[in-house]
């Protein structure tokens, strides 16, 4: 038995499966049946909760828990079925688009007058206000471009070799010292949030661990390879503009020196990585492997419904003057 020594620690349940997912990794206790994820809220506290928990076995873990849980076949049979529960409702809800370049074609286009969360930020945010949103975002950008990564043995030929390039970049190209995870955590710094991976959990709300599940998702499974293309090609088209007014937010709050340049750093290199993505890793594949269409297609609209339901939630938050954390910094 190796039992991890370093990682967060278990968060506290939101519900019976997440209860039911921590206890087995504390203490072997059973699991509720298929049902039981049949029944859950695809987009609620508790199913997101169990299928984040289940998902970091596959990355650092927990503090204190058996490294074999990752493999535990009835923690796989459980995290299935909430696989399930969560893919159907997305499949149902954000489906819009049969082909990868009208979906883009949206994203391509910035609205005169936008209303979305990097838009409040740059125009009106208060410096509790991004302190919340690094706090949020920190259960991704702590591990930026890990769940991508899962993707590279599954592609080939120009698909493959643009996708390495991105992610090389996104890992400092080969300096630690500018992997983006790192950056992200010098930003965090200068809010003074405290840097530990996964230290937020406990913090993050319903929709923002929807958000990194679904690159979990994507990733873990070969045959949503297309899915997760899709899904990176969304995030790289719309990083650079976003980065650019959320840089301007860090500077207009005076959030510090680290926190504005991790994203005046994304502005360029994610101009970049958009025409790679664009041209070599989804056009490659799609010479590889045309009838794959449809997922990218998928990705790309499944990433924008679940961004929208979780910039809702903190603009609803926010302009209440409330927190859109569950527990405060």
């Amino acid at each position: 038995m190796a039992i991890d020594q370093r990682g967060p620690t278990l968060p506290c349940d939101r519900g019976g499966l997440s209860a039911a997912v921590i206890g087995r990794l504390r203490d072997g206790a059973a699991l509720p049946g298929e049902a039981a994820a049949r029944r859950a809220d695809p987009y609620g506290d508790d199913l997101q909760l169990a299928l984040y928990v289940c998902y970091e076995l596959h990355y650092r873990g927990f503090a204190g828990v058996d490294t074999s849980h990752e493999w535990d076949p009835e923690l796989l049979r459980l995290r299935a079925a909430l696989e399930r529960r969560f893919l159907d409702a997305l499949r149902a809800d954000a489906t819009r688009h049969d082909e990868p370049a009208a979906a883009l074609a949206e994203l391509l286009v910035e609205p005169v007058n936008g209303t979305g969360v990097s838009y409040f930020l740059q125009k009106e945010g208060q410096l509790w206000q991004i302190r919340e949103y690094a706090a949020q975002r920190s259960l991704y950008h702590l591990k930026e471009a890990d769940p991508h990564a899962w993707v590279l043995p599954r592609l080939w030929g120009r698909a493959k070799a643009g996708m390495a390039a991105v992610e090389f970049d996104e890992y400092g190209g080969g300096r630690a010292e500018r992997v983006h995870a790192r950056l992200f955590a010098g930003l965090m710094s200068d809010l003074d949030l405290d840097t530990s991976y996964g230290h937020y959990l406990d913090a993050g709300c319903a929709h923002v661990l929807a958000t990194v599940n679904l690159m979990s998702l994507l990733g873990l499974h070969r045959s949503l390879r297309g899915a997760l293309v899709g899904h990176f090609a969304a995030v790289e088209v719309t990083s650079s503009p976003g980065s650019r007014r959320l840089a301007l937010a860090m500077k207009n709050t005076g959030a510090g020196p680290s926190a504005e340049f991790f994203y005046t750093e994304h502005v360029e290199a994610d101009a970049v990585h958009e025409q790679v993505v664009r041209h070599e890793v989804i056009g490659g594949l799609l010479e590889e492997e045309p009838h794959l269409a449809a997922d990218i297609a998928f990705g790309i609209d499944a990433t924008g419904h679940l961004e929208d339901r979780l910039g809702e939630h903190l603009l609803a938050c926010w302009r209440a003057e409330k927190s859109s954390l569950r527990v405060a910094v």
